[in-house]
């Protein structure tokens, strides 16, 4: 290989996929990086939904080709979770840079060739994009919206920022391989989380990493307020394992939505108690109207068809992972319980 052409790994840890596989798969092997470079390995945690015939049909196709990429490769993940996956797929990688897609996405035709420029002029361990979450449905759009907006995530920078520059974690990154060699592999504990974590171990490791709004990738979202729910249900609930292990948060905006719910329920009980509803509303009004007026800031740059179900995403989100983090620290206790990373044995 070259100096300009390192090789690359890419690792779709995908389960059940079928709607999104294909054009997910088509956009990672109509990247502009040299094909002799890129090595893709997708690791299927025995979807039944139909994803493993498309994938093995693309399998055939590209074999058929007269210039196939140097290798496109189909793994089993029998613990059907993301960091076993992305684990397996390490394990087997070739390339000096790794970078992890999601079944769910579809990067841009020049992903993978920013993302090496950048390892190559950037002081960074990993870099990656701000995503573009869209939806297909009406209900689908409002929480993409919301995922996008600053007030639904916060400091999730990936999801919103159009700026350069480092950030404590982002989605779809690329790493050198020797980060992995260094700090190890995913956290297999974790099925939710499980890049925030490996995000937080490298950068208290002394790692950096680097957000270049131009690495662009589009990411699907839920097309229900009930799949929204458990997704952000799961985040809070497994963000309480990753803060165990570390000893402490990667951000102080991890705690904010529990403590939301608890200050919420706490002036609820309040309010019966005592019959005055003034203590419910001092916490509950001032969240509606931030809610709404966030509703109103999102619909004025997407469109106000959607601002209706803008407020109801937004407490979706918030209380969702709110009740799960509370619920995390009732399943795995109050005490630090910090356990070895994931080796790479």
């Amino acid at each position: 290989m070259t100096a300009h052409c390192p090789p690359v790994t890419i690792i779709l840890p995908i389960r059940n996929e079928a709607r999104y596989i294909e054009r997910c798969l088509n956009a990672v092997l109509a990247q502009t990086y040299p094909r002799e470079c890129l090595e893709i390995l997708v690791v299927d945690g025995m979807s039944d939904d139909g994803t493993r015939d498309i994938v093995e049909n693309i399998l055939v196709q590209v074999s058929n080709l007269q210039s196939p990429v140097s290798s496109l490769q189909l793994f089993d993940n029998p613990h059907r979770i993301v960091p076993t996956a992305l684990n397996r797929g390490i394990q087997n990688a070739r390339g000096e840079i790794v970078i992890r897609v999601d079944g769910h996405c579809v990067i841009a035709n020049d992903y993978v060739q920013r993302c090496v420029d950048d390892l190559n002029r950037v002081d960074a361990d990993c870099v990656g994009g701000a995503i573009e979450t869209i939806g297909e449905t009406y209900t689908a759009r409002s929480i993409a919206f919301a995922q996008s907006s600053p007030f639904g995530v916060g400091g999730a920078r990936f999801r919103y920022s159009t700026r350069a520059e480092y950030v404590d974690t982002l989605a779809f990154g690329a790493y050198r391989r020797e980060v992995f060699e260094r700090i190890g592999l995913f956290d297999e504990e974790l099925v939710r989380n499980q890049d925030d974590e490996f995000n937080f171990r490298l950068t208290r490791a002394g790692g950096k990493i680097w957000l270049d709004p131009q690495i662009k990738s589009v990411y699907y979202s839920r097309g229900t307020l009930r799949g929204l729910w458990k997704q952000y249900f799961e985040y809070g609930f497994w963000k309480v394992r990753v803060m165990q292990k570390h000893g402490r948060p990667a951000s102080l905006r991890h705690l904010v939505p529990a403590l939301f719910v608890l200050a919420l329920c706490g002036a609820l009980v309040t309010t019966l108690v005592t019959q005055q509803w003034l203590w419910f509303l001092l916490i509950a009004l001032p969240y509606v109207v931030a809610s709404v007026a966030a509703s109103v800031v999102v619909a004025a740059r997407r469109g106000w068809r959607n601002a209706p179900l803008l407020p109801f995403t937004f407490a979706t989100m918030h209380l969702a992972y709110g009740i799960g983090f509370l619920g995390g620290l009732a399943r795995f206790g109050l005490r630090a319980h910090v356990e070895p990373a994931a080796s790479n044995g």
